[in-house]
């Protein structure tokens, strides 16, 4: 690309990083405010009583938030458009995009994603502290990985970090299969388990990973992704509609509390 169409398409991009930002911020308020329930989930600790093997006692340590959570996620996302497109952080977004690398992404995404893969979990049944505790761990080591692969490696080259990245990023997702497949316990009926849980599982896995395609394409040089601009406008759209559609499918099923 020329001088003059790379700074074309920054100055696209930072519109886009405005329109998003006002967008996620709009949904953000949206989630606040109609999650008048306050549909909230319970995160417990399961304490020894006795040698190993004695059964544990399970208490609840706190509970969260789902509505609150979301908004929250959404407006971590709207904070960060907000921030790549200021005056004062945009002239080194611009030179992080020139070297085929944006630091502020993975920063948002280490924040935006840990919090939505944690009530991911919540929703389909994880409860106790210590699995959240590594879930979060896992998607931050992910998303940790992801930036690796940007800062020290150009499209075209390895892509040890990304694989990394994605078999420690699949790590909360068998955790979350293995509570809703009901996995060891005989007596799971899986015609139990509401509709929109199997729609959440899958549909926001897909979601989630889209991120990761993306970056695969960018790397491979697959047509169109042979520019690195093209993989950055594909991030700044995702984050609109694959977020959105995370948090209103997490969110729309708490607005009524169970019986």
């Amino acid at each position: 690309m020329t001088a003059e169409a790379v700074d074309a398409r920054l100055a696209r991009l930072r519109v886009q990083n405005v329109i998003l930002g006002v967008l996620h911020l709009v949904q953000a308020v949206a989630v606040y405010s109609l999650n008048e329930t306050g549909f909230s989930l319970p995160i417990a600790g399961t304490y020894p009583q006795g040698p190993p093997g004695t059964p544990p006692e399970l208490i609840e340590l706190f509970s969260l938030d789902v509505g609150f959570w979301v908004a929250m996620f959404l407006a971590i996302s709207a904070l960060a458009h907000f921030t790549i497109a200021s005056p004062w952080y945009f002239a080194r977004y611009a030179t992080d995009l020139r070297r085929g690398k944006n630091t502020a992404r993975w920063v948002e995404y280490s924040v935006s994603s840990t919090i939505m893969v944690i009530l991911i979990a919540a929703v389909t049944g994880v409860v106790d502290v210590a699995a959240f505790i590594a879930i979060a761990g896992a998607n931050v080591a992910m998303i940790a990985f992801g930036d690796l692969q940007e800062r020290y490696l150009r499209p075209g080259g390895s892509l040890l970090p990304f694989w990394m990245g994605t078999v420690v990023g699949l790590a909360p997702w068998i955790a979350i299969l293995f509570y809703v497949l009901g996995v060891g316990n005989p007596d799971r009926d899986l015609s139990l388990v509401p509709g929109f849980v199997w729609v959440i599982v899958f549909a926001l896995f897909a979601f989630f990973f889209s991120f990761g395609l993306n970056q695969w394409l960018q790397y491979k040089r697959i047509g169109k992704w042979a520019n690195y601009f093209r993989g950055e406008t594909t991030y700044v759209v995702l984050s609109l509609v694959a977020k959105s559609l995370l948090s209103w499918l997490v969110f729309a099923n708490t607005l009524v509390p169970p019986a």
